[in-house]
């Protein structure tokens, strides 16, 4: 006789294995698919008006071939992938809590003793982890995609293999601290370093104003110069050195085939590095402010510091609208779902950017300090998610 034995199908989910209570579990279930949904309607909408239509017009004007038109469009995917993020998960709570609600199923699960403070966690344990992914994807993928792209057209459009950025007119001021004449200490400009060309190997047509002592005390002009790394030296080659005495006419003519001189490196780490926040992490912002530190451009120093904020605090959009778009989805009759929550989205989005945009306005005036700038539209959403969430609760 034979025996049989109970059979049990086995499937694998995280949320099971986590202890995700039920209820949770199926929330954040209905949560995926409209959140993939705007993942690519979002990302779609911005790669078409930011990246396809400029690469249309240069494969017609330029002659761009179609094949790396293609490569520079998936190269700049990434960055507009990671801005969706936070668009996506606002419609998906919008619309899963927007159902829930014209459904009748919140007023079942709040007449079963659920709290309001209950039901939108599912959609902020969402939000956490979006944010998280997001700011993983912001530093590790995005800016290397955003270069590798950057390098890919200049090298289609220009025929050659771009070594660095700023490959023209490298330009860097030293300030340092110079005794007064009654004995202080003031910051005031040391040397002026100017070179009209960078080829990746050594910087071309080399100017150098030394302004150490009383005024302008020295030029050099040279052909060539290579940062020495081991002697920590710039190696000049055919050069002319004027040395200018303080009433400022030549006191002396030096001409050489080589010399070396003890300059700082910062001209050369400005040329090899992008200067542009969305082509860096945070990582390489810091080690780009070092580096132009005493260069005196303040108006470059702030932005950076504002990026590297903005860099940390737009992750938690993603929070912030998971935590709006489910209390507002709560609160929500029954209506055209789909449509209606696209169109939320959309003014909820645009207020978002909005109130950034106004606040990078004040950090330029200086009203803001470059934690405010960033973080205040965040804050600001949160607040009202909050006094949202609690009105609903009454």
């Amino acid at each position: 006789m034979a025996t049989s034995f109970p059979t049990t199908k086995f499937s694998f989910n995280p949320l099971v294995w986590l202890g995700v209570p039920i209820m949770d579990r199926y929330i954040i279930g209905e949560l995926i698919l409209p959140f993939l949904f705007g993942v690519g309607a979002f990302s779609s909408i911005g790669v078409a008006i930011g990246v396809l239509f400029d690469l249309m017009r240069r494969i017609t004007e330029a002659g761009l071939s179609p094949w790396l038109a293609l490569e520079i469009f998936f190269l700049k995917l990434p960055y507009f992938l990671s801005l969706s993020l936070p668009m996506a998960l606002l419609l998906a709570c919008l619309m899963i809590y927007g159902r829930l609600s014209s459904d009748s199923e919140v007023i079942a699960l709040r007449s079963s003793g659920v709290s309001v403070y209950r039901l939108v966690l599912p959609a902020l344990l969402v939000g956490l982890v979006t944010t998280g992914v997001m700011f993983a994807f912001n530093e590790a993928i995005v800016p290397a995609a955003n270069r590798q792209a950057t390098i890919t057209l200049e090298r289609a459009l220009k025929g050659k293999d771009p070594a660095a950025f700023r490959e023209h007119n490298i330009l860097y001021q030293e300030f340092g601290n110079q005794e007064q004449a009654d004995g202080s200490q003031r910051k005031a400009l040391n040397r002026i370093f100017y070179a009209k060309e960078f080829d990746g190997q050594q910087m071309i047509g080399l100017t150098v104003l030394d302004f150490s002592q009383t005024g302008l005390n020295q030029v050099l002009l040279s052909k060539t110069a290579t940062w020495n790394n081991d002697r920590k030296t710039w190696d000049f080659a055919d050069g002319t050195i004027y040395v200018i005495d303080p009433e400022g006419s030549y006191r002396n003519i030096i001409r050489f085939d080589r010399q070396q001189l003890e300059l700082p490196r910062a001209p050369l780490d400005i040329a090899k590095t992008s200067t542009d926040p969305i082509e860096m992490n945070i990582a390489e912002i810091q080690q780009y402010l070092r580096t132009v530190g005493d260069s005196g451009n303040d108006k470059e120093i702030r932005k950076l510091r504002l990026r590297i904020e903005q860099k940390v605090s737009l992750p938690f959009s993603c929070l912030m609208f998971g935590l709006i778009g489910s209390t507002l989805g709560i609160s929500r009759q029954r209506s055209g779902r789909r449509a209606t929550g696209f169109g939320i989205s959309l003014i909820l989005i645009v207020s978002y950017y909005l109130a950034t945009s106004i606040c990078e306005a004040f950090y330029s005036f200086d009203v803001l300090s470059p934690l405010m700038a960033a973080w205040l539209p965040t804050m600001i959403g949160f607040a009202a998610g909050v006094l949202l969430l609690i009105q609903r609760n009454r």
